[in-house]
């Protein structure tokens, strides 16, 4: 059931503001255009989970715990390699994030130390 005009309004109004209030939360939940589904990644990983799965029954056929959890393991492997999602050929791998090539992993947190600082000197 489409949406009627005042609706739409209402939602682009509502995305708009969200866009100026927190754009960076607003850009981690809009639908990134460089990251797509890879059919080849789909078709490997769910190969190489039926191949855990067959791999696992045949551990609890054969009481092998290790051609068990061997089975497992790859059997995670393949839904983890199914569900990865490959970046648009032509864009950088740092993660888009071309003016931060030092940047690790702690951005998150830097990034929340600072909220929790700004939070503190507006109450103050």
């Amino acid at each position: 059931m489409p949406l009627s005009e005042h609706e739409q309004k209402l939602l682009e109004q509502l995305e708009k503001q969200l866009h100026e209030d927190d754009p960076k939360f607003a850009n981690s939940m809009g639908s990134d255009p460089g990251r797509s589904w890879s059919t080849r990644h789909v078709v490997i990983g769910v190969l190489c989970a039926l191949a855990g799965i067959f791999l696992l029954l045949v551990g609890v056929t054969l009481q092998n715990i290790f051609v068990g959890v061997l089975g497992f393991v790859v059997m995670g492997a393949g839904v983890y390699f199914a569900t990865m999602r490959s970046s648009a050929p032509g864009k950088s791998g740092s993660g888009g994030r071309p003016g931060k090539p030092g940047k690790a992993r702690s951005s998150f947190m830097s990034s929340l130390e600072e909220r929790w600082d700004e939070r503190r000197r507006g109450d103050s």
